[in-house]
């Protein structure tokens, strides 16, 4: 197994490549690794995909070292191709992605190289684009979008000063949302949209609790419009993933599993990849059966 070490450059994302060294150093076997620093946004995902053309049999665990951008662009790069793995050293930002696997540890590099291949689903967006996470769109993508400016600035809690904009801005959005070809909720205003193929965004929200990585299927969280005083509490039982149980909370959702899933804005809107954006109308977004085989840390 070849590995390659992708750590994200950016400062106030970066994979801590100094702690990386010293445990690939202190592993019991050696192993065959270069490192490679991303130079600018998706240059992970031009390396991977060129590493995967120019090197097509030659087994390769790509390491994304980062958060769930970094996890987005490897990820991203490497969707299709062959005797190729994705595994993760979190040390980013916005660590979402790895909370769907309880108690494993992905801080290290022991573990990593000891774990298990799994394959996995992946959401494919339009033509060339992918989330392996969550897609989400309407008041969560307001948060994103804010909170990945203010991150960038140095604000402390920028996913909670997001929200603040969001609640004024973001609640009342005319998007329609196809899952399969169910229409969901047409001609009403909606305040969200989550498609899971893992948990969790934000940081805090259990966003698609019934969400399995490996069941090919796309779990659609389509949330009505509601008053402030009912944003408010939804957001408890949205933060702790009650929110499809709940009696009062689930009048409020439609709940569905798709294999497609298709949005319309008359207006220019804004999909969350992951925490990456993604401006458009209209979005297709499908789920790509065990397309990334992950390594499970040990």
């Amino acid at each position: 197994m070849h590995y390659c070490f992708i750590i994200n450059a950016e400062p106030s994302k970066a994979g801590n490549p100094d702690k990386i060294q010293a445990d690939i150093d202190n592993l019991e076997i050696t192993i065959d690794y270069e490192i490679y620093r991303t130079t600018a946004e998706k240059s992970a995902t031009l390396f991977v995909k060129e590493f995967c053309t120019a090197h097509p049999e030659l087994e390769t665990c790509f390491v994304a070292c980062g958060g769930d951008g970094t996890i987005n662009e490897v990820a991203t790069g490497m969707a299709g191709a062959s005797n190729k793995h994705l595994a993760v050293l979190a040390y980013g930002s916005g660590n979402d992605f790895i909370k769907y696997y309880k108690g494993k540890d992905f801080t290290s590099v022991r573990d990593m190289v000891n774990g298990t291949p799994h394959k996995i689903d992946i959401m494919k967006v339009n033509k060339d684009r992918y989330s392996i996470n969550v897609c989400n769109f309407g008041f969560d993508s307001v948060v994103a979008s804010t909170a990945n400016r203010l991150s960038r600035k140095g604000w402390k809690n920028p996913y909670r000063w997001g929200i603040v904009k969001a609640i004024f801005c973001g609640r009342f959005n005319r998007i329609r949302v196809w899952a399969d070809r169910e229409e969901l909720n047409p001609d009403r205003r909606m305040l969200l949209c989550t498609l899971g193929n893992n948990n969790h965004i934000g940081g805090e929200f259990f966003c698609s609790p019934r969400a399995r990585n490996d069941d090919g299927l796309i779990e659609v969280g389509y949330c009505k419009t509601t008053t402030l005083i009912g944003f408010l509490n939804l957001l408890k039982k949205y933060t702790t993933g009650s929110h499809l149980d709940d009696p009062k909370a689930s009048r409020k959702f439609i709940y569905r599993q798709s294999k497609v899933v298709k949005v319309h804005s008359d207006e220019t809107i804004e999909l969350c990849l992951d925490g990456e954006m993604l401006s458009g109308k209209d979005f297709r977004i499908e789920i790509i059966p065990q397309a990334i085989s992950f390594i499970i840390p040990a």
